[in-house]
């Protein structure tokens, strides 16, 4: 998920309680948000005011032409002179499903060529019919964007829209679509698992082995967002710090990859030059066992990064500093019946990254 999306999906999510955070904690607009006043009110208009369609048509082309971002309708913003605009107040979009309705109709026209991926959503709304939208701009995928009315081509340069200069327009005119290469894990569980002979985790000849150690599954796959093909899809992961000794992180079910030559702790895998990936389409890349025993002596840290010849490349990690971890394993020995929730608590609260 883009960092775009997950902003849309929080406001999704939290509403107008998203909202609050950003005027509590001073959020300033940034490279993937915008916060805007509506104009549009009604008085003697039947559609979006000039000045919203302006702001509207700049973001969009702005937005798509970069790495994607978010509108948010109805928010006041101050100047701070040390780190720029910042949310100041709430100023509620009068009658705010008119003005959704404004929005969808004005997208189309708002860019050469139009992006079609707009998305909106109301975050809120009172008794009164008041409230704020949020519009969703993902990274265009065609030819460079270039607003209406301005005929002009922006970029997203920090917090700010601005004309793209020449020699970015040029790069933009010949760029071809590149691969968006996703990290999704799926096939996620716990167990809880004795010592067994089979297993053969933790020798009888040690002294005190566990009796019991937990072991969580998951799969590692690359699923292309995009439009384009994706070639020489990859993926590394490293094992800095299992926990302890009586820990480890094991991959299988990859043979069907090239693995490059690594070191103990690093798995490097590559598809084969015949291999394409298609929009839209996936590729498990391996299973991965992270077995944890109640023996932790030190911090859990593993971390990996994805990404295709062309494509911007994903980092996730999974890190745990050793409290917390003794706590996880403690509580999930305890509750061998939980293991669902486990499990879902597990990545929840330390899976970090692009995911």
């Amino acid at each position: 998920m883009s960092r775009a999306e997950d902003i849309f999906q929080k406001l999704i999510y939290f509403g107008e309680d998203a909202i609050d955070e950003f005027i509590i904690n001073r959020q300033t607009e940034e490279l993937f948000l915008d916060f805007k006043q509506a104009v549009s009110i009604g008085k003697n208009y039947n559609t979006l005011h000039r000045d919203d369609r302006k702001n509207l048509a700049k973001a969009i082309s702005g937005f798509g032409n970069s790495e994607g971002g978010v509108i948010v309708w109805g928010v006041e913003c101050a100047r701070d002179t040390e780190i720029g605009d910042v949310a100041q107040a709430k100023v509620k979009v009068q009658n705010v499903h008119r003005f959704l309705s404004w929005l969808e109709s004005a997208i189309s026209g708002c860019t050469v060529p139009s992006h079609n991926k707009v998305r909106n959503h109301i975050i809120s709304c009172d008794k009164n019919g008041d409230g704020f939208v949020a519009t969703y701009i993902p990274k265009s995928e065609l030819s460079p964007l270039m607003a209406v009315g301005s005929s002009t081509i922006y970029i997203r340069s920090g917090s700010n829209t601005v004309a793209a200069p020449y020699a970015v327009m040029a790069g933009m005119f010949g760029r071809r679509p590149q691969p968006n290469i996703e990290l999704k894990l799926e096939e996620k569980s716990l167990e809880i698992l004795k010592n067994i002979d089979e297993d053969m985790l933790y020798p009888h000849t040690i002294d005190n082995p566990p009796e019991k150690y937990i072991r969580i599954n998951f799969a590692i796959q690359a699923h292309n967002e995009s439009n384009a093909i994706a070639r020489e899809i990859f993926l590394s992961c490293t094992t800095q710090s299992t926990g302890g000794e009586y820990n480890k992180v094991r991959f299988l079910n990859y043979n069907h990859l090239d693995a490059l030559t690594g070191i103990a702790g690093h798995l490097n895998l590559i598809t084969r030059p015949e291999l394409r990936l298609p929009p839209r389409g996936l590729l498990k890349f391996a299973n991965v066992q992270i077995i944890l025993s109640p023996f932790i002596e030190e911090d859990f840290r593993l971390e990996g990064v994805i990404g295709a010849d062309g494509a911007m490349p994903k980092d996730f990690r999974i890190e745990i500093p050793k409290n917390q971890l003794r706590s996880f394993v403690a509580k999930a020995l305890k509750d061998e019946d939980e293991t669902q929730a486990l499990c879902n608590e597990f990545f929840a609260e330390f899976l970090q990254g692009n995911i």
